[in-house]
């Protein structure tokens, strides 16, 4: 299959066509490497355990010369102990991420991302975890870095529903005391709560432990753009409270709202070093998925 043929795969609407999580999962990643090539990420590259880009101050004698002969690049050889890394996906399964105004909800799209990150992982021998979470934890598993452990995670993607409200404070910080090893935590969720500051103490609380972070926001493109045309009765998903109101009355005021709590979100993540990204549900895949290589890299 050629790179255009796989770079479909990166299409979330393509995808989500597809019947079986590992096989999206599968098409996701194998998509991704093959488009590299023709991204705008040129010179970034998929580093298996045991070999990693060589760095100045690189001790010579660790190169592996058959890989230079191959691809006229300098690669180091690791060792699994170095490169080995313990990842907690944390997946937002409450009733807002439920929300599709046309195409695949964000709790679909937060399961191709978290399969497709799972998939990626596991490929490269380091350890993954998922943590699905609305009011409370509703599913831990631990990471490891097993050839069971993809089918285990896929398997609880695949039940997981979006039916309660949201509490990260509760989640974040019962798992950041639990968490006790140094290790990179990634949260795909619409971030979406009745107040921030639990997210950002969340955030805070893993970063205070040590931790990496990585949060991907992801939002449906018509809360993004808040494109209603006519009066309509919006509903909460997660408390039921309805509100009648013409989107043309209130439109710029939401997006400034919007803006505003997107921009703080940012602030904090800056300042905590941790990564911020924000996806709707159109999003191509390799966005998120070079988000996860820059910081695995820096890592490494």
């Amino acid at each position: 299959m050629s790179n255009p043929e796989y770079r479909k795969f990166l299409d979330p609407n393509t995808i989500s066509k597809l019947s079986r999580l590992d096989l999206k999962a599968r098409l996701v990643v194998e998509g991704f490497i093959a488009g590299l090539h023709r991204s705008p990420y040129h010179g970034f590259s998929v580093e298996y355990a045991e070999h990693r880009q060589y760095m100045p101050g690189d001790p010579i004698k660790h190169i592996d010369w058959k890989v230079f002969a191959k691809s006229d690049r300098f690669y180091i050889k690791e060792y699994e102990e170095e490169t080995n890394l313990k990842s907690y996906i944390f997946l937002d399964v409450s009733a807002s991420m439920g929300y599709a105004s046309d195409g695949i909800s964000k709790l679909e799209y937060g399961k191709y991302l978290a399969a497709s990150l799972s998939y990626l992982m596991l490929s490269q021998q380091d350890s993954v975890g998922l943590v699905l979470y609305d009011e409370k934890v509703r599913q831990y598993i631990p990471p490891r870095a097993v050839g069971s452990q993809l089918h285990t995670i896929l398997q609880q993607l695949h039940r997981a529903g979006a039916e309660a409200g949201t509490s990260s404070r509760t989640t974040f910080h019962t798992l950041a005391e639990r968490i006790k090893r140094r290790g990179l935590i990634i949260i795909i969720s619409d971030l979406l709560e009745e107040d921030p500051d639990d997210v950002i103490s969340g955030i805070r609380h893993f970063r205070h432990r040590k931790h990496e972070v990585i949060v991907f926001r992801l939002l449906d493109k018509a809360e993004k753009d808040f494109s209603f045309s006519r009066p309509l009765r919006f509903r909460d998903l997660e408390t039921g409270e309805e509100v009648f109101t013409d989107p043309n009355q209130i439109r710029d005021q939401y997006i400034e709202q919007l803006k505003l709590q997107n921009e703080r979100y940012e602030k904090v993540c800056r300042e905590s070093y941790a990564d911020y990204l924000t996806l709707d549900t159109t999003t191509s895949f390799d966005y998120a998925l070079m988000a996860f290589l820059g910081k695995r890299s820096r890592l490494g």
